[in-house]
């Protein structure tokens, strides 16, 4: 974040990163680095950065120190570093620090909303050469997050667009999905979560090309940034049309979905057949 926001600011006024590594006697691989995200930076270094930029005003400077200072910070993910991988680490991080989360998915339940059995068996059927300790693990890193997340003083902003096809896959046993299903309907309930269903009569759609979460952040609205993640990769799209791409299939997913209240009843209904 602090880095997407600090890359803005110098494209604005027309600056190379050669022309700021030049002025502050730094490195230019520094100032690549520190906009990519992969170099620390203290908040006296931001400020200097700002000095150079003439960013004058109080609020966005002690915005971007704070970003600075929160990311030397111990999080409580690290205990688990040893098995997790450094993009769910990262997509952690960027989870840890939004406000609000717009998430489509095509084939499973939301990580956010899974319950830990159900967890247990996606990690598995992904992971299957897995040691149990290490699924037991992810299992609790997961249960982490939702805590983390959506019972902070301020929860987190959920809105979940799931397709039918992820509510009819039995994932575990037909106790363990059932026992998903009734958890997806209690948590609808929550005034900070919104779910709706895609339902199989809607058709084709944007999302048939696969899952995304579009993560919005307190300090800028366009700093928001799309998630996706493939097999052995997964991609951040900080770009504005890339951002607004997805906002618009967003938008549309909402339309072709059903309404809060029938999402729900179809979810308890499915349930039942499943029981």
């Amino acid at each position: 974040m602090l880095g997407a926001e600090l890359r803005r600011i110098r494209e604005g006024l027309n600056l190379k990163v050669d022309d700021v590594a030049a002025r502050l006697s730094w490195h230019q691989s520094k100032v690549s680095r520190l906009e990519n995200g992969r170099h620390g930076v203290r908040a006296n270094e931001v400020g200097i950065l700002l000095d150079v930029y003439e960013v004058t005003d109080p609020a966005t400077r002690e915005a971007l120190a704070t970003l600075a200072r929160e990311g030397k910070r111990r999080v409580w993910w690290q205990p688990y570093s040893d098995v997790i991988s450094q993009r769910y680490a990262s997509f952690i991080s960027f989870e840890a620090e939004a406000v609000s989360i717009r998430n489509f998915e095509s084939a499973l339940i939301p990580g956010l909303l899974q319950t830990a059995d159900y967890a247990r068996a996606v990690i598995r059927g992904l992971r299957p050469e897995a040691a149990p300790e290490v699924i037991n693990a992810l299992v609790d890193v997961r249960l982490a997050r939702q805590n983390a997340a959506l019972r902070r003083e301020e929860p987190l902003k959920l809105w979940a667009i799931v397709d039918e096809a992820a509510l009819r896959r039995v994932v575990g046993s037909k106790a363990v999905m059932a026992k998903q299903l009734q958890q997806l309907v209690t948590a609808s309930k929550e005034p900070h979560i919104t779910l709706q269903v895609v339902p199989f009569e809607a058709g084709a759609h944007p999302g048939v090309l696969g899952s995304f979460v579009i993560l919005e952040f307190p300090v800028r609205n366009d700093l928001d940034v799309v998630y996706t993640e493939a097999m052995t990769s997964s991609l951040y799209l900080e770009r504005d049309d890339d951002v607004t791409a997805h906002d618009q299939a967003f938008d549309r997913l909402r339309a072709a979905a059903l309404d809060v209240g029938p999402s729900r009843r179809l979810i308890a209904r499915i349930a039942k057949e499943i029981e």
